[in-house]
């Protein structure tokens, strides 16, 4: 049990660094929710629910066979040289070959050991799922942010447009299209508001808790100055991957279960005859009881079923084993895919800070050419668009290296 402990908080702590050496600010809240979620979630409860009765379990298996006893009258008592027996009284009890109890125990405490790994992942998922759905939300409300900013400009333009119609420097089909794309922006913003209410509500089902419940946000997330060396061969480490040798090592443990089956079986016992005493005479041992040890010995002649059982142990842990090597295949790829998603997230981060100063140097350029009495407002409207394009795609990067990174931490943080 200490060594499950151990295990267990060996794995929340290395995550919860990894989160915090990477999220900086927002690590706190996002770790809260996470202990959140794993306090509330009713899988998680009946996981541990199930990993006890695991565990109790052993105690069962470490019983021998019920005792057997027995009582009998004599209707018609027999007589013998000592006196007529009464009654019969038995007690016998069996006891399983050498080892076979231990090895009993052994098979129980390695399917604990797997139930315990399937506890292990559904907290795992539960994280991950905590994290993703988190940097979402933040999406979300970045994104609604930045329209609101836009919004603003939008309406500086409103004004700029408004005073140059007044001195013939614009047009008032300058003016309702800015006022055109106010509707726009409008539009997209109220959409992100409902976005965010349902976003919440999913949020909340998966801590738990009622769909009222207020969700705090960090206010930005900052793309770290380099990322966390990662290897793709920490995978193997992973309980997905774990989980196939723990069962191997049940079924290894199943079949020394068989083979102590198969050997004899001993019994031993007692039984005890009342003998009334004669009358008639008087004799030496006259109505002495009778006591009759017993010992017995079951043997499995027509053993083929345990053959057969050793025979689908075997076909078992050829089937886990490719089923193993298929699942760390599969972890694999998807950290490759991962990895991938995350570099080129901060591939486009770069890009659209780049993109975001060279349109506020032409926004910059196009507004000082009003003093000269050329500005055009058309290309102003392209420009704030962009600007409002790229600032959305550095949101979508920063909320896909995150969710990107919790996902590289769930496959190789162990």
């Amino acid at each position: 049990m200490k060594n499950k402990q151990t295990y267990c908080h060996r794995t929340l702590v290395a995550m919860l660094c990894a989160i915090l050496a990477l999220f900086k600010m927002e690590a706190q809240d996002l770790a809260g929710y996470i202990e959140q979620a794993e306090t509330n979630n009713a899988d998680l409860k009946a996981y541990e629910v199930r990993y006890s009765i695991a565990q109790e379990k052993s105690n069962e298996v470490k019983s021998l066979p019920d005792t057997e006893f027995a009582a009998g009258y004599f209707v018609s008592t027999p007589e013998t040289r000592v006196g007529a027996q009464r009654a019969r009284f038995s007690v016998k009890q069996m006891l399983p070959w050498f080892g076979s109890i231990n090895a009993r125990v052994n098979y129980q405490d390695a399917l604990t050991e797997a139930t315990y790994v399937e506890y292990t992942i559904a907290k795992r998922k539960l994280r991950l799922e905590v994290a993703q759905s988190y940097y979402e939300l933040y999406r979300i409300k970045a994104s609604a942010a930045v329209l609101k900013e836009s919004l603003m400009l939008l309406k500086s333009y409103e004004e700029l447009a408004l005073n140059s119609v007044e001195v013939g420097k614009a047009s008032a089909v300058d003016f309702l299209k800015i006022q055109i794309r106010q509707n726009d922006l409008i539009a997209q913003l109220e959409a992100l508001e409902e976005d965010l209410k349902a976003a919440k509500i999913q949020f909340n089902s998966v801590l738990n808790v009622s769909e009222t419940t207020p969700v705090y946000l960090v206010d930005s997330l900052v793309m770290p100055q380099r990322d966390i060396e990662v290897s793709i061969e920490e995978i193997s480490q992973n309980p997905e991957v774990l989980q196939y040798d723990k069962l191997y090592e049940s079924i290894t443990q199943s079949e020394l279960v068989n083979r102590k089956d198969a050997a004899p079986k001993l019994g031993v016992g007692l039984d005890y005859i009342p003998v009334s005493e004669r009358t008639d005479m008087n004799i030496i041992d006259n109505g002495k009881d009778v006591v009759m040890p017993m010992i017995s010995v079951s043997v499995p002649i027509f053993n083929s079923k345990y053959k057969s059982v050793s025979r689908q142990n075997e076909l078992k842990q050829e089937e886990l084993s490719a089923q193993k090597n298929q699942q760390l295949n599969m972890l694999k790829s998807l950290f490759a895919e991962a990895l991938k998603n995350r570099n080129t997230a901060r591939i486009n981060y770069t890009k659209e800070i780049k993109n975001l100063e060279q349109a506020r140097d032409a926004e910059e350029i196009l507004l000082k050419n009003y003093e000269t009495g050329t500005i055009d407002f058309n290309e102003i409207l392209d420009i704030q668009e962009l600007q409002l394009q790229f600032n959305q795609n550095q949101i979508n990067a920063v909320q896909r290296y995150y969710e990107q990174t919790a996902l590289i931490n769930y496959l190789i943080t162990f």
